[in-house]
């Protein structure tokens, strides 16, 4: 069993906040230029050695966009040479060439993921705030695959898109993609409430996921929506032997991991938060070891204790496997240990409690 307490099992630094999209829901409300202040190439490569001596099983280099930083080759073929497994998620833009994604290849880049979010043209291109951007994500994929990078797709689930996850589970499949991650709205960023599903709806796409999961032959996991799990395991518990868990990186089962729990999430100035998606910041890598925040910050400690959790989330029998949406809980009701108002879930015999504010833990 892998050790939380130890070393995140994932660790994602955000190279830049630079981007030429302007998607709806931007964790990072990115800006077409980087900011002066994101972490240098050196302070980059001492960031990736700091990942290596703790033995971090996969490094995730997101954004922004990743392409905007010249020196992204240079910095995946470090991270390889450390032992590191590197992990990249571009912008679906015309920065991505076949070029830079065969240097990529020859770097060692472990997995390439590209969002797609929805199967056509119309849908993907509003939600991303650029036309033709559907158009360039499945060129990258193509090239990618051509090259013998193995690819990821990601999707946003959001209200007001009906049948999303059917045909674009069969787009991930014709790619030939081993992962589709799921993510599901936290509003932080330029997401706002108004993109959420209501917690029935939830509960609908995750026994989808959940059916889709038999058929396939790629892995799904979910971003944000933990209690994937908790449907997992009732559907086995009622027989359903079929469904298939997210393998995540070398055989390893990511199906534990949270906020805080198992992932870490570096800026680009270089601040230490539980994840992208709950920006309490705790500590800067320029000061401090981003493992020893990981391991030793109050913050980082509370979240990986499920006894902590109050209101609905305290009393569930899954709190251990989920443990919902810590930035939901956070978004929603600035109290990253409340219940995560998206799961339809009340444990049986549950009786409502008064909900806890806490301070933010600098």
């Amino acid at each position: 069993m892998f050790q939380f307490e130890e070393r995140p099992f994932i660790a994602i630094w955000e190279t830049t906040r630079a981007c030429d999209l302007v998607c709806l829901h931007c964790r990072a409300c990115a800006t077409p230029k980087a900011h002066p202040d994101e972490l240098t190439n050196t302070e980059a490569r001492a960031l990736l050695g700091q990942f290596a001596a703790a033995h971090v099983p996969l490094v995730v280099l997101t954004g922004g966009d990743p392409a905007k930083r010249v020196d992204l080759v240079e910095l995946v073929d470090h991270g390889r040479q450390l032992g590191l497994e590197m992990g990249l998620t571009p912008s679906a833009t015309p920065l991505v060439t076949y070029e830079l994604l065969r240097r990529l290849k020859q770097a060692g880049l472990g997995r390439l993921a590209i969002s797609i979010d929805g199967s056509d043209a119309a849908l993907h291109d509003a939600f991303r705030g650029v036309q033709g951007s559907f158009d360039t994500s499945l060129r990258i994929l193509q090239d990618a695959a051509s090259l013998g990078i193995p690819t990821q797709i990601n999707t946003t689930v959001r209200a007001g898109v009906d049948e999303l996850l059917e045909p674009t589970s069969r787009l991930v499949e014709q790619l030939g993609c081993v992962l589709w991650s799921v993510f599901f709205v936290v509003p932080t960023g330029r997401a706002n409430s108004a993109l959420l599903l209501d917690p029935e709806q939830v509960e609908k796409q995750l026994n989808q996921l959940a059916d889709i999961s038999k058929r396939v032959p790629f892995a799904i996991k979910t971003t944000a929506a933990p209690h994937y799990r908790r449907v997992l395991a009732q559907r086995k518990t009622a027989g359903d032997t079929l469904v298939r868990p997210a393998r995540y990186v070398r055989g390893r089962s990511a199906l534990t991991v949270n906020e805080g729990r198992g992932m870490l999430f570096v800026s680009h100035t270089g601040d230490v938060y539980p994840s992208g998606f709950l920006p309490i910041p705790c500590g800067n890598v320029r000061s401090v070891d981003p493992i020893d925040v990981y391991r030793h910050h109050p913050l980082f400690e509370v979240l990986r204790d499920p006894d902590a959790l109050s209101g609905k989330c305290s009393a569930c029998e899954y709190r251990v496997k989920c443990g919902g949406s810590r930035a939901r809980a956070y978004a929603m009701s600035g109290d990253y240990l409340a219940s995560d108002e998206s799961c339809a879930y009340v444990p049986e015999g549950y009786q409502s409690t008064p909900k806890r504010h806490l301070a933010i833990c600098e």
